[in-house]
C-alpha cells in the first residue's frame, strides 16, 4: 500500500528503534512519566524529517509494552524483539489507531488530506475497552493533514479524554493546527539536527536505502537544514546537483543566464520525483539567507517574499497538475529578477 508519511524507498518511522538527536527532550518526557505527569496529548512539533515521528511511534511502543522504567533507563526504549515493537511495526496492534495519509480502499493515489472515515473511527476506538486492559494510543501524522472536519472530530476526544488515552500528534506547522487543539495538548518543539547528527542517521539508513550516494552524503547533510529526510533526497539521484544549478542561478540574479535556466527547467521536466521541491527549497533558502544575512534593502525583501508565496503556491500546481515546468522555471526567475531590482 502506498504510503503518505513516509519518503518512498526510506523505512517507516515506526520500524526505527533508534532516536537520532533530542535526547534531552526524551529524557524530559521520560521524567514526566516517572513521575505521574505525563500529558493525554503531545503535539510533537517541527520541520520534517527531524524525527518527530520516529518519537512518536518510540512512546507509542514503550506505553503498549506496559511503561515500566527500568533503573537508570533514560529513553523509552523497548526490546527490537518484543512482540509489541512487531506488532507496531506491522500496525497490527489492536491498541494502537495511526490517522494518516493512506488511499481509499480500491484506490492508489495518496490523497493531499487524511481520510474523513479515518478520522471518524477515533471515538469508537477511545469508547471500547483496551484489548490489552492498558493504554490505548492515537497517533495523527500529520495533524496538519487534517480538514475542518477531521480537526474538530479529534478535538471532540482531546476535550474528554477517557483514562488511559494518549494522543501523539505530528505537527509540521503549529500555526496551521486549530488553537483548540494546541490548547488541549502539550506542544514539544523539537529542532532541526545538527549536520553531524544527519550524517549519523545517513550511515544509519545507508543498508536500507538502495540508491544512496555515499560520496554524496557529507555534503547532503551540510545542506539538508537538519532534516533527514531533506538529506535522503539530495543524497539520491541528482538531488545535490539541482540544488546547486538552483542556488548558482540564484546567486546570478538579476541577470540570470537563459541556458541555465533552460537547462534546470529540461532537468525538472524530466524529473517526477523530488527535483521540483527541491528547487522550491532551494529558493526559500536563498531567500531566508538574502533576509538574514542583510542582502537586500527591506523594500526589495518584501517584494521577495511576495514572489516566494508565488513560487510556492505555483509549484504545488504544477506537481498537483502535472503542469510544464521548464514554464516554471522560467516564470519563477522572471519574478525573483523583478524583484531583486525593486
Amino acid at each position: 500500500m502506498s504510503e503518505g508519511d513516509i519518503l518512498p524507498g526510506a523505512p517507516h518511522p515506526r520500524t526505527r528503534s533508534r532516536l537520532i538527536g533530542h535526547a534531552e527532550i526524551e529524557a524530559d518526557l521520560i521524567g514526566e512519566w516517572r513521575g505521574g505527569r505525563f500529558p493525554h496529548a503531545l503535539l510533537l512539533s517541527g520541520p520534517e524529517g527531524i524525527g518527530k515521528a520516529t518519537l512518536a511511534y518510540r512512546i507509542a511502543r514503550f506505553v503498549l509494552a506496559g511503561g515500566v522504567l527500568p533503573e537508570g533507563q533514560h529513553g523509552f526504549d523497548i526490546s527490537e524483539g518484543h512482540p509489541v515493537a512487531r506488532q507496531v511495526a506491522a500496525l497490527t496492534h489492536p491498541d494502537l489507531l495511526v490517522l494518516r495519509r493512506v488511499p481509499e480502499v480500491g484506490e492508489e493515489r495518496i490523497p493531499t488530506l487524511i481520510p474523513a472515515e479515518m478520522v471518524r473511527r477515533v471515538r469508537p476506538f477511545f469508547g471500547t475497552t483496551a484489548a490489552s486492559g492498558g493504554w490505548r494510543v492515537c497517533i495523527v501524522d500529520a495533524v496538519d493533514d487534517l480538514n475542518a472536519f477531521g480537526a474538530n472530530a479529534l478535538l471532540k476526544t482531546l476535550e474528554e479524554p477517557p483514562p488511559r488515552a494518549l494522543f501523539l500528534l505530528v505537527c509540521h506547522a503549529p500555526g496551521r493546527v486549530l488553537p483548540t487543539i494546541r490548547s488541549r495538548a502539550r506542544m514539544v518543539r523539537l529542532r532541526p539536527l545538527e549536520s553531524g547528527s544527519v550524517l549519523a542517521a545517513l550511515d544509519d539508513l545507508r543498508v536500507e536505502v538502495e540508491d544512496l550516494d555515499e560520496a554524496s552524503l557529507p555534503a547532503a547533510a551540510a545542506a539538508s537544514g537538519g532534516s533527514v529526510r531533506r538529506a535522503l533526497v539530495l543524497a539520491r539521484g541528482s538531488g545535490l546537483e539541482v540544488r546547486a544549478a538552483a542556488l548558482r542561478m540564484l546567486d546570478q540574479l538579476p541577470q540570470v543566464k537563459g541556458e541555465e535556466m533552460h537547462a534546470l527547467g529540461a532537468r525538472l521536466q524530466g524529473d517526477r520525483g523530488d527535483g521540483l521541491d527541491l528547487f522550491v527549497e532551494a529558493v526559500s533558502d536563498w531567500i531566508a539567507g538574502a533576509a538574514t544575512e542583510g542582502r537586500f534593502e527591506r523594500r526589495r525583501l518584501v517584494r521577495l517574499g511576495e514572489v516566494w508565496e508565488k513560487v510556492r503556491r505555483a509549484a504545488a500546481e504544477a506537481d498537483s497538475f502535472n503542469l510544464d515546468r521548464k514554464a516554471l522555471v522560467f516564470r519563477i526567475f522572471t519574478e525573483l529578477a523583478e524583484a531583486s531590482r525593486a
